[in-house]
């Protein structure tokens, strides 16, 4: 197939991208570079060569012009804003970026009859769910824009779909994405991060002064948020899953995390561990949007396609991301 990776030169995006090179697929790239690292990209060149364009999904006629020239057959999209806190502050940003140029990119997949799309979603979805575990069928009720922005992009997905059944969809509801390739050199390039296991490696790495903690008065074991992180690589092995799922099935949707969580604080301790760095934390105010706990239920991927993750391991996922920051 002739391949459209959306946001190919983001974190998420570079590491899909990567996998795919080992398979048979034309690879092309559309990024507009805000977020992108054009650094990974060339490397990647040097492994097979792929189409780049720099481009932004809110020129819909550019868009359109180059569905019709290039004729694609499937899109993975990854391009998007995707900052709980900044969608707090910048709400529209989001609704525009995501949701608008999502539903845009969807309706020139209709029109160019582009059948088949891989959608990077979020467990910001699922909000301050009652249950610290979620399922697909978990309710929905993101609690900041950026959680609205993309389950707005899903509904516009599920109507497309059921309007025109041959538009077939797979949803992929990350949990929190973390680490660095494990065989080949790329990275998190990302300007000003905040994830935790980034900003935890630049703080390693001497990168920063500090690492804050925002708030420690969750109800949790120890007081800070407990997430369910997955290493980069397992999440990138999900998308050539879901695509090789649509061959012979319908839309779905599906969780990617590994089913149990780490909170804030176990993972600075890991971080220091594997770095040997004991580098300085401080407690500051909860963040406006943070659910308190988030872990996947992920059986059902596991069950249904043939994703098999490889690098459930909290030290290994700090220890790649250190690795990285340091010589990046």
């Amino acid at each position: 197939m002739k391949i459209l990776i959306s946001g190919g030169a983001g974190y998420i995006g570079s590491h899909t991208l990567r996998q795919f090179l080992d398979t048979k697929h034309e690879l092309c790239v559309l990024d507009n570079l805000s977020k992108g690292s054009k650094i990974n990209l060339d490397a990647l060149q040097t492994l097979r060569k792929f189409s780049f364009f720099e481009q932004d999904l809110a020129d819909f006629k550019a868009v359109k012009k180059l569905f019709k020239e290039q004729k694609f057959d499937a899109v993975v999209h990854f391009a998007a804003s995707i900052e709980v806190f900044e969608s707090m502050n910048n709400p529209l940003k989001y609704y525009l970026n995501n949701t608008a140029n999502t539903s845009n990119l969807i309706q020139t997949c209709l029109e160019e009859g582009v059948n088949k799309f891989i959608f990077s979603s979020t467990a910001a979805t699922y909000g301050e769910p009652s249950t610290p575990v979620v399922s697909e069928t978990s309710p929905l009720y993101p609690i900041n824009p950026y959680g609205r922005s993309k389950l707005m992009s899903e509904e516009v997905l599920r109507d497309a779909s059921m309007a025109k059944p041959e538009f077939k969809h797979c949803i992929l509801r990350y949990f929190n994405v973390a680490g660095a390739c494990m065989d080949f050199d790329i990275g998190q390039r990302y300007p000003k991060a905040t994830l935790l296991i980034k900003v935890a490696a630049e703080c390693a790495a001497g990168k920063r002064d500090k690492l804050f903690v925002y708030g420690d008065d969750y109800e949790t074991k120890d007081g800070t948020c407990v997430r369910d992180f997955i290493h980069v690589d397992d999440i990138a092995s999900a998308h050539l899953a879901a695509l090789d799922y649509l061959e012979n099935n319908q839309s779905n949707v599906f969780n990617v995390g590994y089913g149990h969580g780490f909170s804030v604080k176990e993972v600075i301790l890991a971080m220091k561990e594997v770095s040997g760095v004991d580098f300085k934390v401080e407690l500051a105010p909860r963040r406006a949007g943070d659910p308190s706990v988030l872990i996947s239920n992920a059986d059902k991927i596991k069950s249904l396609t043939t994703w098999k993750p490889k690098f459930d391991d909290l030290k290994l996922i700090c220890k790649s991301a250190y690795e990285w920051e340091k010589k990046c």
